[in-house]
């Protein structure tokens, strides 16, 4: 019976495991998941919300954050504010 469990487990932990690869570990999901926070940058900005701001909400630089809202692609690597 107690091998049953394990192999039960086992498997869920599996799942669990491509579950998360597939949603958080994955580069496609990262890039989503940025494409998501730009809109919401934009979205923001729209809204009346300064450069500055969301530069410090973020921790990012506001040249970082204005390559952003001109739908520019930003550098590889994020500058911290």
């Amino acid at each position: 019976m107690q091998r049953g469990w394990n192999d039960l487990a086992g498997r869920l932990l599996l799942t669990a495991a491509a579950l998360l690869h597939r949603t958080v570990a994955s580069r496609v999901a990262r890039e989503r998941w940025q494409l998501r926070r730009n809109a919401a940058l934009r979205a923001a900005n729209r809204r009346g919300v300064p450069v500055p701001a969301l530069a410090a909400g973020l921790g990012l630089s506001e040249g970082w954050v204005r390559q952003v809202l001109n739908g520019k692609k930003p550098p590889v690597i994020e500058e911290a504010a």
